[in-house]
């Protein structure tokens, strides 16, 4: 019988958010009426931290969209894991698939970046996920699989969240059906390369909204959420939340 994770829910807004967005907190805090029974997650852009972790709820979790691998140094525009930590961030992505393609991220790349999170104290939100080519020609658990693995340092399953987010699903529309996420969420799992799979937190990141929630969050191997355009309005955010059993 499979262990009770709790449910982490998180909002990934990439390139998105004004000065005065930074309401946002209060306003998910009014949708949602009550204190939710997942863990929540925001993570808005990096010149957004610093004011929305000065109003936050105290549920409310706020996390980095990337860091670099370097601690500090000669690095114009990065921002390091021990900056965001700094800035009383619990996590950071890294992985997203939008970094491998638009900036060339290999799992090398991916894997120091984990490294440097693992070791500034943060948890990364290590992201994975194949192509459409990829899924119809039938390699899609392999290559997600070798992604994984290819990713990731030594690390404790209690220390990360693994996002499974299949590339042709993000910020298309389209989601993977229930039964294709678990199956790829359990191949995961069964992957993961030490004795602790069943504390390693897996969340699916492939366009989830409220109407899909629910369905999604109710797979046994599911554990939430990387949610993207539908965390940009708090009613729609605070649905998804409140789906999270």
């Amino acid at each position: 019988m499979a262990m009770m994770r709790r449910k982490l829910v998180a909002g990934n807004w990439k390139m998105n958010g004004l000065v005065k967005d930074c309401a946002f907190p209060k306003a998910l805090s009014e949708a949602l009426n009550a204190e939710p029974r997942c863990d929540v997650l925001l993570c808005p852009p990096a010149t957004l931290l610093s004011a929305m972790s000065a109003t936050k709820p105290d549920w409310l979790k706020l996390g980095g969209q990337d860091c670099a691998a370097q601690t500090s140094g000669a690095h114009t525009g990065d921002v390091s894991a021990v900056m965001l930590a700094d800035l009383g961030c619990t996590h950071v992505i890294v992985g997203h698939s939008e970094r491998r393609s638009d900036h060339g991220e290999t799992n090398e790349t991916v894997k120091l970046k984990t490294a440097a999170a693992l070791d500034a104290g943060l948890i990364p939100i290590l992201c994975v996920g194949e192509t459409l080519d990829e899924r119809e020609s039938g390699q899609a658990e392999d290559v997600v699989v070798r992604q994984l693995l290819a990713s990731l340092p030594a690390c404790d399953a209690d220390r990360i969240v693994i996002a499974y987010e299949p590339v042709w699903a993000i910020g298309t529309g389209r989601t993977a059906t229930p039964e294709d996420a678990q199956a790829m969420h359990a191949a995961i799992r069964s992957a993961w390369p030490g004795r602790d799979a069943d504390v390693l937190r897996i969340v699916y990141g492939g366009s989830m909204n409220p109407a899909n929630a629910e369905a999604l969050l109710a797979q046994t191997d599911i554990d939430g959420g990387l949610v993207g355009g539908a965390s940009l309005k708090p009613q729609n955010f605070a649905r998804i939340i409140q789906s999270a059993r």
